[in-house]
């Protein structure tokens, strides 16, 4: 593969080509209530050829190696044709020449387990959840592995060739009392190990337990409070609400959020530190080297309080005169790369969990999400679960608690970071560009903010 892949990169009209070659092997399993809806493997395999040429891209895929050069060329061709049309010219930021081999080092390998033992392993979980009671009234489980081989070769000189793994999945108990339906989940990912899967019983109790709980919460009254967010939440804020913004190809061809996302801005207070690596293995955002060969690096976006980075590729980078970063990255070769988080941290501060409650008269501690929707700066995220403070004590369990804001105003609210940084992987992933789910990760400790605006639903 090495030679086939350097030969057809090499001596091109074109002022840069490359080629990527993956195979996968994909396990999905589901369950919905009693039934098991998905139980499958499948083979994937293809490629793709990018190249550019006076400032125009090109782009091929494909799902066999045959006539590999003619797709090379018909790469080139469609690069000079965009050439002719296109004002402004891409160009790409230099990187160093990279010659790597990656075999995957792994903790527990599921590729050693069997189909059968995941099956039963899940079964057993959902068999727990649907015999906990009567208000449990059906169940989700799932699971889902990519092992993925991949071979990545630039006219440049780079080869990377490189294994890949992401699993994840979830536990979710479905209550219900008359019309009123709740239900709280469980999610797990790894990079590197499939003992994440294994030893959930006690979360499925868990789960199970809050589910039924939030049938007979009081909705929360709505209004603007203190909140302290967990670790879960503070990592989907992080992603959502300000990943996203430092994506550098969001910002490019927007001059309003340019201005806003200027370097030397600062965001928050000086104990506030968030950054991106793709250096953390284990974790569902491990990138060693992104989809343009670049290594993984810690990117800091906001150091002591101040915006300092944004999130690149090399056309990204070399347009705004910045170093590219290792964020270009393609959900398989069916796409072409661009600019994407990795794991994304708020780094952990010097505050106890007590002393951030004990400060609180009335307020909201919120933990998990079900999801939320950005729109530009503004957000709205739905807590999973959620508590009132009461005069610095945690109090009743409240349900429907929607938290809406705007985030920067939110970050210069964040008055207090805590100490209990917690590396959690989740079952979701990211959505950009029709590229999605892309495996990331989100780590932060428990944060507190202040002036939330918090909405309730209907009782």
């Amino acid at each position: 593969m090495k030679s086939l892949l350097e030969s057809v990169v090499r001596g091109k009209d074109a002022d840069y080509v490359e080629v990527r070659v993956e195979e996968s092997h994909i396990t999905r399993i589901e369950f919905r209530g009693r039934s098991l809806e998905e139980l499958s493997q499948s083979v994937s395999f293809g490629g793709n050829v990018r190249a550019l040429v006076d400032g125009g891209w090109g782009f091929v895929s494909f799902n066999r190696l045959d006539d590999l050069e003619k797709l090379v060329q018909q790469a080139i061709e469609q690069a000079r044709l965009v050439s002719r049309v296109r004002q402004e010219k891409f160009r790409l930021a230099p990187v160093p020449r990279i010659v790597k081999t990656l075999p995957l080092e792994v903790k527990e390998d599921p590729r050693r387990i069997s189909l059968d033992a995941k099956k039963s392993l899940l079964e057993d979980y959902n068999r727990q959840i649907l015999s906990y009671g009567a208000e449990i009234t059906s169940s989700r489980v799932s699971y889902r592995e990519k092992y993925t081989k991949l071979y990545f070769a630039t006219s440049e000189g780079t080869w990377i060739e490189q294994e890949k793994l992401d699993l994840a999945g979830s536990l979710t108990a479905i209550a219900t009392k008359g019309s009123l339906t709740q239900a709280r989940s469980h999610g797990f990912g790894s990079s590197n190990d499939f003992g994440v899967v294994r030893g959930l019983e006690d979360k499925v109790q868990e789960i199970c337990r809050i589910a039924t709980e939030l049938l007979r919460a009081p909705v929360v009254t709505g209004g603007t409070y203190t909140v302290i967010c967990d670790p879960r939440l503070a990592g989907v804020f992080v992603h959502e609400a300000f990943g996203h913004l430092s994506e550098a190809d969001n910002a490019e061809d927007n001059p309003r959020l340019r201005e806003i996302m200027t370097l030397g801005r600062r965001f928050g207070e000086s104990f506030l530190n968030i950054y991106d690596s793709g250096d953390d293995p284990g974790a569902r955002g491990y990138v060693p080297f992104d989809d343009e060969g670049m290594p993984a690096r810690k990117t800091y976006l906001i150091k002591e309080g101040v915006l300092v980075g944004r999130l690149h590729s090399r056309q990204t980078a070399a347009k705004m005169g910045e170093d590219p970063t290792g964020n270009a990255r393609a959900l398989d070769y069916r796409y072409p790369p661009i600019c994407r988080m990795r794991n994304t941290c708020i780094e952990p501060g010097d505050a106890s969990f007590e002393d951030m409650l004990k400060e609180i008269p009335l307020g909201v501690y919120a933990i998990g999400s079900f999801g939320g929707q950005t729109n530009g700066e503004m957000f709205t995220f739905t807590a999973a679960e959620a508590y009132m403070i009461r005069n610095g004590q945690l109090a009743e369990l409240v349900r429907d608690v929607t938290l809406t804001g705007n985030v920067f105003h939110t970050l210069r609210n964040i008055d207090a970071v805590g100490n209990d940084f917690t590396r959690h992987e989740g079952a979701g992933g990211c959505g950009k560009g029709n590229q999605g789910p892309l495996p990331t990760s989100m780590w932060a400790p428990h944060i507190r903010i202040r002036n939330v605006v918090i909405g309730g639903g209907r009782q």
